[in-house]
């Protein structure tokens, strides 16, 4: 293959995947949910939470606990 074939198949590649991404956002703006989006594009700050979001959280967060809580209380029932 010589170096122009090699370039066509590369260009057609990224522009394949970037038509892609772009309806994809589209769709995803039509549709009214929140973008996919890769890793790499997200910051690493922190996100805003909504009200509901947080209150999910803090329901899965309760559970952990008490989840944790029954686990200690079952281990030192089989240490003592």
């Amino acid at each position: 293959m010589n170096l122009d074939m090699i370039l066509k198949m590369v260009m057609r590649r990224l522009l394949g995947k970037a038509v892609n991404a772009g309806v994809d956002a589209g769709l995803g703006a039509l549709s009214g949910r929140k973008p996919k989006g890769s890793g790499r594009d997200r910051p690493q700050g922190a996100a805003v939470e909504t009200p509901a979001e947080a209150e999910a959280r803090a329901e899965r967060d309760r559970i952990r606990a008490i989840r944790q809580a029954r686990r200690a209380k079952r281990n030192h029932q089989d240490q003592g």
